[in-house]
Formats: structure tokens, sequence, C-alpha cells
């Protein structure tokens, strides 16, 4: 019978077997194993050499001890020598082997983690397009309306402030408008109205009237700015004097002047088909008004702080509104009613702008700590942030097209994003300590016109400037364009209301 130690893969001189592995050694190299390490070699169990068991075999008669200056003594010294080899030998396989299971290990853990990287890249890429697209999706079955108030008698207006949801109905009718828009849009396709003033035209634009009556002296200022879709020689303004003033420009003379707001008001806006137009204030109340009537037929309270931000949605049914108390909210124009109110708990910071998307399933934000964030409103979830400016946002501005976004902020700068590839593609920087305070497109995405501490105007795609003005003596609050880019018109802190063209 022929025995191999596990050690030296050689026959053994003197061998034993040890009980923990069954496996056969040289007696003096499990020797000096067991005193180096206190474990059997294979499998790592503790052992002792008094655990060892001697195999009796026939073997030659071991030669006297050499002596330190014979052959043999050297011979003694080679052997010793073999032994330690061997010994490191084994150790240096034990492991290698063990390194090969930990690099197999670490190439599956690789392998499945790129799979998962690239699940996710392409979750992120269609989630993107959706975006961009704004394809209509099914929205989600919302809380049932809460019964709300009757309209006081003796003509008093409604003060609403119940949150009633937004029901299948709402979400249907709102994925509906953007559909019809979406057609409409991809009908204009990139043509230009050929009614659309040229950018050399415009660049002659001169001031052509001043108005500075509108507002009252004592308290001076207007502070927001807007012109009817449909008939944009009707001019709507927002005082510091608490007051609402509808101007016709054609006329040149004020039309209704609408007061109840107790503090100034920062928001305006003119229905696009009805007599009807919109205020906000930081004394945390949205109004609703008749222009022919000259009176509030509504007050929303949505908010607990002072209102920042307003915008109409493409139905004309429903208003956005943002606040310092963190929360937007969507209100019903007809009944007054809230239906959603929402905050980015996360985020912790006052909203300071909100603006509607052109197909209205969308709409941004801006904060106090220069986000500008991307909300859906059938979800009512924060689908996409864009970070880059320093201090608070003072204006946003989407294209006609729904492709771009505008935003201002207090660093002096204005920034281009693309909502397509979710990416800032251009900043422009402005003078030192320049103040943006109102950005807007005109009806066809052509221009871009921007009101702070002067007022320019940009020819989109190119983003070079074509126009400024410095008219204004204080700092511009609003600015905006008429039917076809055909006059320009803005508003600011020195009470007076101007406009501009050929």
């Amino acid at each position: 019978m022929s025995l191999v130690c596990a050690i030296s893969n050689e026959v053994p001189e003197h061998p034993c077997v040890s009980p923990v592995s069954n496996q056969v050694f040289e007696r003096r190299l499990i020797e000096k194993y067991i005193a180096e390490n206190g474990t059997d070699p294979m499998n790592g169990q503790p052992l002792s050499e008094e655990q060892l068991v001697d195999i009796k075999v026939s073997h030659p008669i071991r030669p006297k001890a050499p002596s330190a200056t014979s052959i043999p003594a050297i011979l003694k010294s080679l052997q010793d020598e073999w032994d330690a080899v061997m010994l490191h030998s084994f150790t240096l396989r034990q492991q290698l082997q063990t390194t090969r299971q930990e690099l197999s290990h670490a190439l599956y853990q690789h392998d499945a983690a790129c799979r998962v990287i690239a699940r996710l890249t392409k979750e992120v890429t269609a989630a993107r397009e959706a975006l961009a697209t704004l394809k209509p999706q099914a929205g989600l079955v919302a809380p049932q309306a809460v019964p709300t108030s009757q309209p006081g008698a003796g003509g008093e207006p409604m003060d609403i402030s119940e949150q009633v949801g937004m029901t299948p109905e709402i979400i249907q009718k709102l994925q509906d408008k953007a559909a019809i828009l979406t057609t409409e849009r991809k009908k204009r396709g990139k043509t230009v109205p050929e009614e659309l003033v040229r950018a050399e035209d415009l660049g002659k634009y001169r001031q052509v009237a001043s108005h500075a009556g509108l507002h009252s002296a004592s308290v001076p200022g207007i502070l927001a700015l807007d012109l009817c879709p449909s008939d944009t020689s009707k001019v709507l303004t927002g005082g510091a004097d608490k007051n609402v003033v509808v101007f016709d420009k054609n006329e040149e003379q004020i039309v209704a002047t609408l007061k109840g707001h107790t503090k100034k008001v920062t928001s305006v806006i003119y229905h696009p088909s009805q007599s009807v137009v919109f205020s906000a204030s930081p004394d945390t109340t949205i109004r609703v008004w008749s222009v022919t009537g000259g009176n509030c037929v509504q007050v929303v309270r949505a908010h607990e702080a002072g209102v920042t931000g307003l915008s109409l949605h493409a139905t004309g049914d429903y208003l956005l509104s943002s606040s310092e108390d963190q929360y937007w909210a969507f209100s019903d124009v007809q009944t007054g009613r809230v239906l959603t109110k929402v905050t980015d708990e996360s985020a912790g910071c006052a909203l300071t702008c909100a603006q509607f998307h052109p197909d209205g399933l969308i709409f941004g934000t801006g904060t106090a700590d220069s986000q500008i964030k991307i909300w859906d409103l059938k979800e009512r979830t924060n689908v996409a942030n864009f970070p880059g400016h320093s201090g608070p946002v003072t204006s946003i501005a989407f294209s006609e097209n729904g492709y771009y976004l505008a935003t201002g902020a207090q660093d002096s700068s204005l920034k281009l994003w693309d909502l397509r590839k979710l990416k800032n593609f251009k900043t422009i920087t402005l003078d030192n300590n320049y103040e943006v305070k109102s950005l807007v497109f005109d009806q066809s995405g052509t221009y871009l016109a921007v009101g702070g501490s002067d007022i320019r105007v940009y020819i989109c795609k190119q983003w070079s400037e074509v126009l400024n003005f410095t008219e204004h003596s204080g700092l511009v609050t609003g600015v905006a364009f008429g039917e076809n880019a055909r006059f320009l018109t803005s508003s600011g802190m020195d009470r007076s209301l101007k406009f501009y063209s050929m």
C-alpha cells in the first residue's frame, strides 16, 4: 500500500493520520504546521500533536544522527529547507484557491450590478421621453369632493378653503385639453406666423406712450402686469397701493379699478375668453374679479402665507398658485374651490413663483433656495429639479412649443433649460447686480423679454439681444408682448406703464 502526504504529495517517511480530516501526513511536516497554526491544514479545525495517530509501516533503519560537520548534516539541512518549501507551497495553494473564490463572487456581483444599472438607465430614459412629449397617461382616482359652503346672501364673495380633490372627470378634462393643444402645436410645426414682427423691425422699437396715473402716488409702484390674450389692447396691472387696474391701450383710459386686497398686489392674470381677471397678494388671498361689474366675485383662500405666484391653466377653468407657506395649490375658477394642495416636505422652502407648461399637464415652481422644480399635475409629484441658480428664483417662463424653460434669479443670470434632455443648455450672464423680475416669451415663442434693472429682448435659438430699453427710472416689474409682437409693454416701480413700438 502506498501512502502519500497531503502536504508534500510524497511518500512519508513517518506517516501519521489526522483524526480530524482523516488525511495522511509526514509527521515532521504536520508537527511543524501544528506548531505554527494549531489547526488541521485540510479543514482548518483545531488539531494537536497528541491527536495524531502513527501508521505502522515497514521502512529502512533510521540512520544515526548526523554531526554538524558531516555530509549527512548537509543533507539534513537540505531536507529541512525542502520541508519549509513544501509547507509554504501548500499555504500558497490554499490562498490561491480562496482568492479564486473571492474573485468569482466579485465578478458575479459586478455582472448583477451592471444589469441593474442598465435597467435603471432604460427607465430614466423612458421617463425623460415621457416628460418631454407629455403624452397623456391614465390618471389616479382622487379623493371624493368635500362639500363646500354656498355663496352668502347680499352679493358677498365666497370664501373657499376646503380641499376637494382631483376627480377622474377633472383629470380627463386636463388630458383632453393637453391632447388638443399638442395636436395644434404639431400642425403649426416650426413655422413662424407671417404677421409676426421681424427681428430687424423689432430692433427699431421706441417708447411711444407712458402712463403714470394708474395707481396711487402715495404708495408708488406697479408690481404685476398682464395682457388679455384675446385682445392685447386690454392691460391688467397690480400695484403697491393694493389695487388692480384694467387699462385700455387704444382708448388710453382706465376701464376698472378693483379694490379689495389688504396688502400689495403681486400677481395678476387676464382670462383669455371672459371678462374676468385674477389677482394674488401677500394678504394670503386670491381674488376673482368681474371687469364689467367692477367687483370681486370670489375669494380663494388656498394658502396660510403670502401668495407669490399665479398661473391660469390652458382650459381657463383652473388656477395654479404658489406661496411662502411652501405649498402649491390647484383651484377651480368656477367654484373657487381648492382641488389639491401639495408641498415638497424634503425641501422645506418657500415657493417664489409658479407657471403652467403650455400643455397644462406639468408646471414649474421656483423656490427661495434657488431650485426650479417641475411637477406632474395628475400625480401631484415632483418629476424633475433644475439646480444651478444662486439666490431665490424670481421668474420662470415656458416657451410656446413647450421644449424650453427660461428662469431668472437673484444672481444676475438668465438660464435656459431643455425639458427634453433635462439640462441647462444656455446661461446668459447679465450685468452685475442685475435683478430679473419678469420673463415672458411672445405667443409664437420667437422672442424672450426680460424685465428687471432694464428691459431686454432676445431672439430665441440664437439667444442674441435685439432690443434694450432703459426708460424706466425704477425697477421693471413686468413686461409683455402685444399680438404678433406689434408692441411691447412694461410696468415698473416708478408707477408708470410704458408702451414701445415702431
